[in-house]
């Protein structure tokens, strides 16, 4: 068939003449055109085969699901053109070693949450979640919409990442312990499972934050190792069975108002896909953002209805502890950023936003809360 440019364009229009044609017809070469910015969008037939490693046990429900949905959507979206294999932690590399796999070169991208990295760069926690902090739709606000984003890929740019909000475990439960908690005294010599800036406002308070992998917490807390653990939520509380060897659940999570989880890409990497491709992981990020948030408050619903079914009293904290708690973050925080001047920048951003946030809550979520949607039938006085 010879092609002329009457029957190109005819073509064209009429959708007819299909992307392969097109691209024999010109003598194999990609077919090339600028986008915004000037630089060539190449629509290019070339294949990635990638490899995710993460923190998570394999498969580990809702937060490793979200992984292979991540994968599986990327797969679908670029039509197989880039295919990542998702690895869970130990499975490849120990848990907390992703992250500089991913950042050497050994994996391509990564999931995770930043306050593992703290030790490596401090302000990374606060993109994870920090005591007293914002909750999941005031931190994606802060993210997404108030510059928190750009500062997330400033800091990780000197580790040759590109960060990506992956998800967040909304509000945590305060906790399964083995002693009652009435003041700031029952916490002297706690030994609690407890991570990131709640740990060292534990450790604060005379506690002793323990770490221990997700698998190891259950026969600690029955053999007396730990005293008490916090987890994620009713849903994967229940599925680890804290109810049948702990005797008291207590409310707020203070240490953890809403986590952040990521996904985090070898820059080098990143920065040599196509303009498209790039669009797709990200996302797909998107998507899994939502989608972990939407599955974590679900099944948390669901399962606080059954661990009240079967008897277990939710206990609340008392104020005069939370205010304690409260006072002795602002003075682990104050650590960090004085120390730390890229933390100073990302704390300041941070403690802006929450502010505001803060106020317009005040006003509307609070006052549905209280007034509108309160439920009688579980009030904890």
């Amino acid at each position: 068939m010879k092609i002329t440019r009457k029957s190109f364009f005819k073509g064209i229009a009429l959708g007819t003449v299909s992307l392969p044609f097109l691209i024999r017809a010109f003598g194999g070469k990609n077919y090339a055109q600028e986008d915004s910015t000037g630089a060539p969008n190449v629509l290019t037939a070339k294949q990635y085969r990638w490899k995710m490693v993460t923190t998570w046990p394999p498969n580990f429900p809702i937060i490793g699901e979200a992984c292979n949905k991540y994968a599986e959507l990327v797969e679908k979206m670029s039509g197989g053109r880039i295919r990542i294999r998702v690895y869970g932690g130990n499975e490849l590399v120990p848990a907390l070693e992703a992250f500089d796999t991913v950042r050497t070169g050994g994996a391509e991208i990564g999931s995770g949450a930043a306050y593992y990295w703290a030790g490596k760069a401090p302000a990374a926690q606060f993109f994870a979640s920090v005591p007293f902090g914002m909750n999941a739709q005031q931190l994606n606000a802060w993210i997404i919409g108030g510059g928190g984003l750009q500062l997330w890929e400033e800091l990780y740019r000197d580790f040759n990442l590109v960060p990506m909000a992956g998800g967040n475990t909304g509000v945590q439960m305060g906790g399964w312990f083995n002693r009652e908690i009435n003041s700031i005294e029952d916490l002297k010599g706690l030994k609690m499972r407890i991570p990131g800036l709640g740990g060292k406002v534990l450790e604060k308070a005379g506690g002793s934050p323990v770490l221990l992998a997700g698998g190891e917490i259950y026969t600690g807390l029955e053999r007396g190792i730990l005293d008490a653990t916090e987890w994620l939520g009713p849903y994967h509380d229940t599925l680890m069975g804290f109810q049948d060897i702990a005797k008291y659940y207590y409310t707020p999570g203070w240490h953890e108002p809403g986590t952040m989880l990521e996904y985090f890409v070898n820059k080098e990497t990143y920065d040599k896909l196509p303009p498209d491709l790039q669009a797709i992981l990200q996302t797909a990020a998107a998507w899994s953002n939502l989608w972990t948030l939407s599955q974590m408050e679900a099944k948390n619903a669901e399962a606080l209805t059954t661990l009240l079914e079967k008897g277990v009293t939710i206990r609340r904290f008392p104020k005069e502890l939370i205010n304690q708690l409260r006072q002795y973050t602002n003075e682990v925080i104050t650590g960090i950023i004085d120390n730390d001047p890229f933390s100073r920048r990302v704390y300041e951003s941070y403690d802006s936003f929450r502010n505001k946030a803060a106020n317009y809550s005040l006003i509307t979520e609070k006052e549905f809360y209280d007034k509108i949607q309160k439920n009688s039938e579980l009030d904890l006085g």
